[in-house]
């Protein structure tokens, strides 16, 4: 690899062929960022910019020999999970990932679709708490997620908030990165073990907009593959989201898309 090599950022999700979202979007992230996105399908949505009318994932196997395919080829800098559709989908990712703990992984959980198109099953809460938390470096979520995720089986006792991420910092992820989102603006708070790290306000925009969760663990690993620190990674990224919804337009009859700024947004910082 050459001086002029960009970072290369592993990233699993579902191809969204509308490109607001999963794979393709975190793709436009990374370059728009300075950083040179690989891909590993978790399965394949199909839907418009209004809705999902089906979603299939990928056999397991197919997942674990495509990733290391990768990782035996290419200098991975950063992982960025997002959906990742089954528990069986997350455990063949966690098992090949488990190699390569000094790279920084992003985790975006979804638990709102898997390959049938239902609400997850409490397995894939169970796999991603069990396998992937406690290799992660940066976990992304609302606050629902969060809940989800501290309470895989859905028959225990409902945590608090608080408890939630103390729960999860505890079984050895580094940072949560957590949203509230009011009427005028959106709080975006970073935890560690030491307890609330930094707060930021942003405003609020008028239109809903697909994938910004996404996007913002996109940037996360792009940051962090570019050097910085978690800290300074989580508000940036969050800048780079807020200007993507600024101007975010809509390409179909649904949801608007964040439009990413390619060259003025771009990272490429080398130390």
């Amino acid at each position: 690899m050459t001086g002029d090599s960009p970072p290369i950022v592993l990233t699993f999700g579902l191809s969204d062929s509308t490109g607001g979202s999963g794979l393709q979007a975190d793709l436009l992230t990374l370059a728009s960022m300075g950083c040179h996105g690989a891909t590993v399908p978790t399965g394949y949505a199909v839907r418009d910019s209004a809705t999902y009318d089906e979603v299939t994932g990928l056999d397991p196997d197919t997942v674990a020999t495509q990733t290391r395919m990768l990782l035996e080829d290419m200098p991975i800098s950063a992982f960025k999970i997002g959906a990742a559709t089954r528990a069986e989908v997350v455990s063949a990712i966690a098992e090949v990932v488990s190699d390569y703990d000094d790279v920084p992984l992003i985790l975006v959980p979804d638990f709102t679709l898997d390959d049938e198109h239902a609400l997850s099953a409490d397995g894939l809460r169970e796999s991603l708490a069990d396998l992937l938390v406690p290799q992660t470096t940066m976990l992304i979520a609302d606050h629902a997620t969060l809940l989800q995720l501290a309470q895989p089986d859905s028959d225990a006792e409902s945590p608090t908030l608080d408890s939630a991420i103390s729960h999860i910092l505890s079984q050895g992820c580094e940072y949560v990165l957590t949203m509230e989102s009011g009427t005028h603006r959106h709080v975006i708070t970073l935890f560690s073990e030491e307890g609330q790290v930094r707060q930021d306000t942003w405003g609020r925009g008028v239109h809903r907009i697909m994938g910004l969760t996404d996007t913002r663990g996109a940037a996360v690993a792009a940051l962090l593959s570019n050097g910085q620190e978690p800290a300074e990674a989580a508000c940036e990224a969050q800048e780079y989201v807020f200007q993507a919804a600024r101007a975010a337009f809509r390409p179909g009859m649904g949801l608007s898309a964040g439009q990413v700024l390619l060259g003025a947004l771009e990272r490429r910082r080398r130390g």
